[in-house]
């Protein structure tokens, strides 16, 4: 009977001692100077809008102006051929080179948008960084345009909380895009109609470049098949909300029917 009792205590021992070791351990991985909360809780995770949930059937054409701008013009052509505004995200060391085009985008009624001073990745900076990146690109969008940006598209898509919390609390909107073009890649003007017409619907915020290759040969028809389709292209500005809303964890911008 003895040495059952005392099996008995070693096991109630073992047990304690079990328990211990892995109330160390969690403690220890929470406490760990390399913890990021945002693998632990995605619910925290601060996003730009992708796409907006709209009753409306409005779908949104935006340009990032990083490089070049030998088929802008004919771009800005085809626009006014189909009676469509855009909007431009614009970049300082665009904008130093191509000033006139700048001040022909906004002439023609195009939204324009911040793309950062020198198109870095935004996480690799700290906030007094983006901040510089932020106010000095919207200082010379100004200066050039005459036009206050609110919007902005971090260059690459690169984004983590910091930046966007960061963009939020300087009073600037982050959007991001839900359909991807890929001009950028040199695509032909079909591989680029066929990423962009089978995911047309209300709500998108469609991706072009200002200088892609075959971007001015793909406009005119993804143009004619939005409109077909019943779609009515707005600036970004125009299509998301500024108050009231919040946006899911897909990214997508909604009215808080709630209040």
């Amino acid at each position: 009977m003895l040495i059952i009792f005392y099996k008995k205590r070693l096991k109630k021992c073992l047990a304690v001692l079990l328990a211990l070791i892995l109330s160390i351990g969690v403690v220890y991985y929470f406490s760990d100077a390399n913890y990021d909360a945002d693998l632990v809780s995605s619910e925290v995770k601060a996003l730009p809008i992708y796409k907006v949930d709209c009753a409306e059937p409005k779908i949104a054409i935006s340009f990032d102006a990083s490089w070049g701008a030998e088929h802008t013009k004919k771009l800005l052509e085809v626009l006014d051929e189909y009676n469509v505004k855009a909007t431009f995200f614009l970049v300082n060391i665009w904008l130093d080179d191509y000033p006139d085009m700048a001040r022909e985008i906004a002439a023609r009624g195009h939204e324009i948008g911040l793309h950062s001073v020198s198109h870095p990745h935004f996480t690799e900076l700290n906030k007094e960084q983006m901040t510089s990146e932020l106010f000095d690109n919207a200082a010379k969008i100004e200066d050039i345009t005459q036009v206050r940006a609110k919007l902005f598209r971090p260059p690459f898509g690169d984004y983590n909380n910091t930046v966007i919390n960061t963009v939020n609390s300087l009073g600037f909107v982050p959007v991001q895009w839900s359909i991807d073009s890929l001009d950028w890649q040199d695509l032909t003007s079909d591989q680029i109609c066929q990423r962009v017409i089978p995911k047309a619907a209300a709500g998108e915020i469609i991706l072009f470049h200002n200088n892609g290759l075959h971007t001015v040969e793909a406009l005119p028809l993804i143009l004619q098949s939005l409109d077909a389709s019943g779609l009515h292209c707005v600036p970004v500005g125009q299509l998301i909300y500024y108050e009231n809303y919040y946006i899911d964890c897909n990214g997508i911008q909604k009215l808080n029917i709630n209040n």
